[in-house]
């Protein structure tokens, strides 16, 4: 079974090939995206997706307008910012937007893997919160 079921976002081709084959054998299901456009798409036709991990420099759509549509469509889906190019304001933008957390390139790949686990752990939390409360709405008592 896998850790996470992983959307990877980055323009650079050589580098989501080579991190989807590094997180795969690590234990994360990892669907590759090119752009902001396609992760939108390929979030919008697979559910099972828990976790985003998105690139802040891109060309067309950027990481931060990414991460704004991606939490409009699907707000429990965690997006972890990854950049060569960190700017505090960059990050600061980007957890004022919903991310879960903002990391450095190149970074570990436990502590990636970490964050993943983390950010996973939290949409399965909130969702199991949704569903308790749903159960109570429809029970008319405490769960």
């Amino acid at each position: 079974m896998s850790i996470a079921n992983v959307l990877l976002v980055d323009d650079e081709v050589a580098f989501v090939e080579t991190m989807t084959k590094r997180l795969n054998k690590r234990g994360l299901d990892i669907t590759a995206a090119y752009g902001g456009p396609e992760a939108l798409e390929t979030l919008d036709k697979d559910p099972s997706i828990e976790v985003v991990i998105l690139d802040v420099k891109m060309p067309i759509m950027d990481g931060i307008e990414t991460l704004s549509e991606i939490k409009k469509k699907h707000p429990l889906t965690e997006v972890i910012m990854l950049t060569g190019h960190a700017t505090v304001d960059s990050a600061i933008e980007g957890m004022k937007r919903g991310a879960f957390d903002y990391l450095m390139k190149p970074c570990e790949l436990d502590q990636l893997i970490e964050k993943v686990k983390e950010a996973a752990a939290r949409k399965h939390a909130q969702e199991e919160k949704i569903i308790q409360a749903r159960l109570k709405n429809i029970t008319g008592r405490r769960t």
